[in-house]
């Protein structure tokens, strides 16, 4: 597995900090995380200046210690509530950009200093000062700037500028004939507001240099993550872009913290997880899933890059659109079949074939072009090639919906026929828009799968399906591996002799993507992104097809 060391990439061509470099854009999940922890301290602010009139009003009067400008400080605090709730407000349901409401941030941080400077000013400095006491705006300054996530430079000058109101208002309060605290005191009171200006600059320099790693950490090789596409208990799959080519794909993560568990069980997913990338890039078929690159970051993320498919899967198309005619099932399995044929041809058996695991998508000016996705489970028959199976002894694993009855009972000689057993569960699904065996529990459906007859396809359809449908569909799902066809081409070979399916052509195809799926349909411009792009993920058991572990 080749290791991939994640590469800086600057979002803002030409933008420039305070030495002269490029500057790189926060992501914007941490930005917004920022933006909703300013919403958080503009209402802490607001129950603080809320106590402070309480004080003022009602407490205050009853001290000796009462100030005879004291009338000053109940306005001022009410106003400083009201700019309070209306930051709360704004940077909570108004909809602009996170780095403007950071922006409108500093504003609020300039204007609660200004509070702070003109009660200290005009009423509390000029008659209690002491060189014992700081002033409360170096508490502003060092709450905001742990909060407002902007370039070092400007934390830094509205930190000055925050810091200042306290000898502005002083200089102002001394203009009007109000007597000056002494020169000295007031120099030891106020410096701690420079000094916690200049501090101010260290959480953004933080921030922004994880914000770097968050953002490296996102950059695979020469992809970039744009957009997650889903998630499931054991990964994720994003659309990612190539920093270079004018080529969108997806790539599926696997994390560090979701391998949680006991060192043998991490062990088998990280070996699944490489063996599906290596099984999926030695095929060729261009019915199976491209496959561009792996590897592990520095941090221990598993990742490959496969292409980006625009489509459905064939479980969401049946449950979305009802049963598929049979030409066009037909038409669809001979591409599945291909793709498997390759597989076989190689000394692989997929044996996790499911409608979860086939997609059909669009490519190019081509309608219901399959790929098939998802070869973790691929396990190697032959004996001369690199062993890629990792499952422990009497260990079984699959989808019971699609489990051929050899795979159930734990046989070590599971070979391509197990797909073939799969595949006519399929068919079976898209002829049906039903499973070959319906149960309520997986052991009751997998019991049904060694010892049931299953009927006929067109028994459980108002659709019309040939009798030489039925009989392929049946001909797949035989308990002996032996009165199946023995592998995917040949059973390629009987789809492609059937005439059922020559009946489903492209334009057949694109008039029902046009009617269906008109988004999917419609022509692509050079730099377009197809809609609802999608792809697999290693998912948590479904209901109805769950993947199960039986041990004996």
């Amino acid at each position: 597995m080749r290791v991939l060391c994640p590469r800086i990439q600057t979002v803002a061509p030409g933008a420039r900090d305070m030495e002269g470099t490029t500057t790189y854009r926060l992501p914007e999940d941490l930005v917004s995380e920022q933006v909703s922890r300013l919403a958080l301290f503009a209402l802490v602010g607001g129950g603080l200046w809320s106590f402070g009139l309480f004080v003022s009003t009602f407490l205050q009067p009853l001290t000796t210690k009462h100030l005879a400008t004291a009338w000053l400080v109940t306005p001022v605090e009410i106003g400083a509530i009201v700019v309070s709730l209306l930051m709360y407000g704004y940077a909570r349901h108004v909809r602009h950009a996170p780095d403007v409401k950071m922006t409108v941030g500093l504003g609020y941080m300039i204007a609660s200093a200004a509070v702070v400077g003109f009660l200290n000013g005009w009423v509390f400095f000029r008659a209690t000062i002491s060189p014992h006491q700081i002033s409360w705006n170096t508490l502003v300054i060092l709450v905001s700037s742990m909060i407002l996530q902007v370039p070092p430079g400007r934390i830094f000058t509205a930190a000055i500028v925050a810091a200042s109101m306290d000898p502005l208002f002083l200089v102002l309060a001394h203009l009007r004939g109000l007597p000056a605290p002494p020169a000295w005191d007031t120099v030891v009171v106020l410096l701690p507001n420079y000094l916690c200006a200049g501090i101010a600059t260290l959480p953004s320099k933080i921030v922004r240099r994880v914000g770097r790693r968050l953002r490296e950490a996102q950059e695979f090789g020469s992809y970039r993550l744009v957009e997650l596409l889903g998630h499931g208990g054991m990964g994720e799959v994003w659309r990612a872009e190539h920093r270079l080519l004018a080529r969108d794909v997806a790539i599926k993560l696997v994390r560090p913290e979701v391998l949680g568990g006991s060192a043998v069980d991490t062990r088998m997913v990280l070996t699944r997880f490489e063996r599906e990338a290596r099984a999926t890039a030695a095929l060729n078929s261009p019915h199976t899933i491209r496959l561009f690159d792996y590897g592990m970051t520095e941090e221990g993320t598993l990742y490959y890059v496969m292409e980006l498919l625009s489509g459905r899967d064939l479980e969401t198309l049946v449950r979305n659109f009802g049963p598929v005619p049979a030409d066009r099932a037909l038409f669809l399995l001979r591409q599945v079949c291909h793709s498997l044929a390759d597989a076989h041809a190689r000394g692989l058996v997929h044996r996790d074939i499911k409608p979860a695991n086939i997609y059909v998508c669009r490519q190019g000016l081509d309608y219901d072009f399959i790929k098939v996705l998802d070869f973790g489970l691929v396990k190697v028959k032959d004996p001369d090639a690199v062993s890629l199976t990792v499952e422990a002894a009497g260990q079984t694993t699959g989808t019971p919906a699609y489990m051929a009855p050899e795979i159930i009972l734990g046989g070590t000689e599971v070979d391509r026929r197990a797909d073939v057993y799969a595949l006519g569960c399929v068919a079976y699904y898209l002829l049906t828009a039903q499973l070959v065996f319906e149960a309520d529990t997986p052991m009751k459906m997998l019991l049904q799968h060694l010892q049931a007859t299953p009927v006929p396809p067109s028994s459980r359809t108002e659709l019309k399906i040939p009798r030489e449908i039925d009989a392929l569909v049946l001909a797949c799902l035989e308990k002996e591996p032996d009165k199946r066809p023995q592998d995917a081409k040949a059973l390629w070979n009987l789809a492609c002799s059937s005439k059922t399916g020559n009946t489903w052509t492209q334009d057949s195809a694109r008039s029902w993507w046009e009617t269906h799926l008109p988004d999917l349909a419609r022509p692509l411009s050079l730099g377009d992104h197809p809609p609802h792009a999608s792809a697999r993920v290693l998912e948590p058991p479904k209901p109805g097809s769950p993947t199960i572990t039986r041990r004996p």
